[in-house]
């Protein structure tokens, strides 16, 4: 146990989660009451943050007595209080460095003067905001990100798949004519192989794109198969529409940078599949500007979101496109949209349902938060597949960075488990331009 701190928290913490009084230990929680006033902003609307914001302020009231004001309120065995800062604080400094009144430098004011009321005591500005962190280390005051769902390696997310080299050609030619595969133990990886792990086997005349399947602990030839018009470009592709048409693997990540064909594989992958499903269900989350719901635009429903869900639907025409309008593939694609068979909508619009027998595409998931994550995979029921894709590095969250967003988190937690699967893309597919601009820009 370490020496005891003061935590100032930040509004964007509780809204990046809800449950984070939790995670303070046996250290003071100080709430600027600013920071009350924003979560009051939040309260209203069907995204995440608002249903945080609620969450939060539910909770609030629960351990609300008249010492939360004075003395503080104990959060429970082990763990330290939580006081409300209300009342004219001031600080001198604060306001000689940034005079504009403004919730950011009123949670600077309460931490200034934390500091200076408890000198023996560390006062800690969490934040998950870059630019108020930098205010706060201009003028001395401790601070860092809330890092309690960070995942720490993320060099997975730049690499391509495992190549193991020298293995006996002999054990390579049995892989190609063997339908059961070859047990994991007459080989001799110099890795730890995780369930589902794609790779390629190379020995010095052949060689073969394989995975190790958890099910049968063998490890099977992956074959490039071709889905709904759309065939493979390269190993990676193949690896993930190996995982992506396993119906006893019931989630799957696909990472990589734009036009590897995360979104385009996953689609078909899922129309291929129909037959096994009740419905194939595209989403996406809406990030909006300013902090503003979906509301504020002009339309009714589907008129609102339809901008933000164009990109789904390019991803359809180019499936489309690999068919005469008046071939039974085209005829069946327009069906099943008629039928909502197959749907694409905003992911707020799914919240609260439950999926059963839905092959479900999450697409940007890399713009959810671990709890979103959590709250959409718990949505699943019996005979539901879900599909996560998202690029790390191009997060339009602002409060989410390449440890912090859901889609990293997701893959850290469940990489051991034998329903799961991830493939990053690292080859861009869409075009040479394409692949030029995302490598030098």
């Amino acid at each position: 146990m370490g020496t005891k701190k003061n935590f100032v928290l930040d509004t964007n913490v509780i809204l990046h989660d809800y449950d984070c009084l939790k995670n303070f230990e046996e250290n003071d929680i100080y709430l600027p009451i600013v920071v009350l006033e924003e979560l009051d902003k939040f309260k209203k609307g069907n995204e995440q943050i608002n249903f945080n914001a609620r969450e939060f302020l539910r909770q609030l009231d629960l351990i609300t007595d008249n010492d939360l004001f004075t003395k503080g309120a104990k959060l429970g065995e082990g763990m330290g209080k939580l006081f409300i800062v209300t009342g004219e604080v001031r600080s001198d400094t604060v306001t000689a460095s940034f005079p504009e009144r403004k919730p950011d430098h009123q949670i600077l004011i309460v931490a200034d003067f934390l500091r200076q009321k408890h000198p023996k005591t560390k006062t800690v500005l969490v934040s998950k905001d870059v630019n108020l962190r930098m205010k706060a280390r201009s003028i001395g005051i401790l601070c860092e990100d809330y890092i309690n769902d960070k995942v720490l390696n993320v060099d997975i997310f730049e690499k391509s798949n495992e190549v193991f080299e020298d293995i006996a050609p002999a054990l390579i030619d049995r892989i190609y004519s063997s339908k059961e595969g070859i047990d994991i133990n007459e080989f001799d990886f110099k890795s730890v192989l995780r369930p589902n792990e794609c790779f390629v086997l190379k020995s010095d005349r052949n060689s073969v794109l394989a995975r190790y399947n958890p099910f049968t602990h063998a490890i099977h030839k992956v074959n490039k198969t071709r889905n709904y018009g759309i065939e493979p470009r390269n190993a990676e592709q193949s690896f993930a529409f190996e995982v992506l048409n396993d119906p006893n693997i019931k989630l799957v990540a696909l990472t990589g940078k734009a036009g590897t064909g995360k979104t385009l594989l996953a689609l078909a992958a899922a129309l291929a599949n129909i037959a096994d499903y009740k419905q194939v269900l595209l989403a996406r989350p809406i990030v909006t500007l300013s902090n503003k719901d979906i509301g504020f635009l002009p339309g009714n429903a589907k008129e609102k979101v339809a901008p933000y869900m164009q990109p789904l639907f390019d991803n359809l025409s180019v499936i489309k496109r690999q068919f005469q309008t008046n071939s039974p593939e085209y005829k069946r694609l327009e069906d099943m949209q008629k039928s909502e068979q197959l749907v694409i909508e905003a992911l707020a619009f799914i919240r609260g349902r439950s999926l059963s027998e839905t092959y479900c595409i999450i697409d940007e998931a890399q713009n959810l938060t671990p709890h979103e994550i959590k709250t959409i995979i718990t949505r699943a029921g019996e005979g539901t597949k879900m599909v996560f894709t998202g690029d790390i590095q191009q997060i339009d969250q602002p409060y989410l960075d390449s440890q912090s967003n859901g889609l990293v988190y997701m893959i850290d937690r469940m990489k051991d488990r034998n329903l799961f699967a991830h493939v990053n893309l690292i080859k861009g597919e869409r075009s040479e331009l394409s692949e030029l601009a995302s490598n030098l820009m």
